[in-house]
């Protein structure tokens, strides 16, 4: 004859510090998604009515001191065509586009240069513009 009682409790997670947690989590990725910026070139880009959103697959700056940057690497206006094609070969994207991100103090012949490069490699190519108007 058994005369214990059964009293036995069903196993339960406590979870109230896992709100805590996942909220700090949630918090710090928020901010460091703000923080992260891909176009680190700090340019002052033209004005224009409209814009044109494109996938950037690749983005080619061009400075106010006339310099060439595909990303964020610095590189010579001779080799701009071989740097454009390593990037869009890496990517593999089924339709690439490269950006062209140039200040205002860029001149034409290089803003012209980099869709040269672009024109050869048959890209299709994006001028960023700053959509604020008239100015």
């Amino acid at each position: 004859m058994n005369l214990r009682k059964h009293l036995r409790e069903s196993p339960q997670a406590h979870t109230s510090a896992l709100n805590d947690i996942l909220f700090i989590l949630l918090l710090f990725f928020l901010i460091i998604s703000t923080l992260a910026n891909p176009n680190v070139v700090k340019l002052s880009i033209p004005k224009a009515q409209s814009d044109t959103k494109a996938k950037q697959t690749v983005v080619v700056s061009i400075d106010s001191k006339q310099h060439f940057f595909v990303g964020t690497t610095l590189v010579s206006p001779d080799s701009l065509q071989g740097d454009i094609n390593r990037v869009v070969k890496k990517s593999q994207d089924a339709e690439p586009t490269v950006v062209i991100n140039a200040d205002k103090q860029a001149t034409a012949d290089n803003i012209v240069a980099v869709m040269r490069a672009t024109h050869f490699l048959h890209l299709r190519t994006v001028l960023a513009v700053d959509k604020q108007g008239n100015k």
